[in-house]
């Protein structure tokens, strides 16, 4: 287990892929337990199974009961970097959609009408290179709906590389979206922080260096 920042109220860890978020055996809670000797361990915010990166986790009740009202009042910032196939047509932009989770088939979906179900998503993004019919983009969250950001990529064309659930052509690379940095105030200190982690020095992110 990497860990990015360890105190005696949180920790930040790397979450390796195909690790659940949740406290789940085998999950992130129980896996940083064991690698810190500590009983208390609180997932706060989630990340996709199949996504790896920085996670926050709280070692107290209390910080993560702080830690989850910053993520409600929107002062808890997440960025990604993902690798997408295509070329977005801005540079930069914000993508607004209405998604609706099929729960029996575990995917999102982009649709046009409101109905029971469908919640509002708007994320940011930035293009920051474009290789190989690639491209490298910066993503900030502004709402965090289930497969949020591969839903709304993939419905334009541009799939992520390595999703082979939300792209039926299937490529050679594993998952490409990465927790890169989070930005949150201590839940104890009030103070600002800021943890970023690069994302893995494999082909395609290489291709981008």
């Amino acid at each position: 287990m990497e860990f990015l920042y360890v105190d005696d109220h949180l920790c930040v860890a790397v979450k390796p892929a195909g690790v659940l978020s949740t406290d789940e055996p085998g999950g992130m809670p129980e896996l940083v337990r064991a690698a810190l000797h500590t009983d208390c361990i609180r997932t706060v915010h989630r990340l996709d199974r199949v996504v790896s990166g920085v996670m926050v986790l709280a070692r107290s009740a209390e910080a993560a009961s702080a830690l989850s009202t910053q993520i409600r009042d929107r002062r808890f910032d997440k960025t990604y970097l993902a690798v997408i196939h295509g070329v977005p047509p801005e540079p930069a932009g914000t993508l607004t959609d209405l998604l609706l989770r099929d729960k029996r088939e575990r995917k999102t979906y982009i649709v046009h009408h409101l109905e029971k179900g469908v919640q509002e998503a708007i994320l940011d993004y930035e293009t920051k290179g474009t290789v190989d019919g690639l491209s490298l983009v910066e993503i900030r969250l502004r709402t965090g709906r289930t497969h949020q950001i591969r839903a709304q990529f993939s419905g334009r064309g541009m799939p992520l590389a390595g999703d082979r659930k939300y792209w039926s052509e299937p490529d050679e690379f594993p998952m490409c979206l990465w927790s890169h940095s989070v930005s949150f105030f201590h839940p104890v200190t009030g103070a600002p922080m800021t943890v970023t982690a690069p994302p893995p020095s494999l082909d395609p992110w290489t291709r981008f260096l």
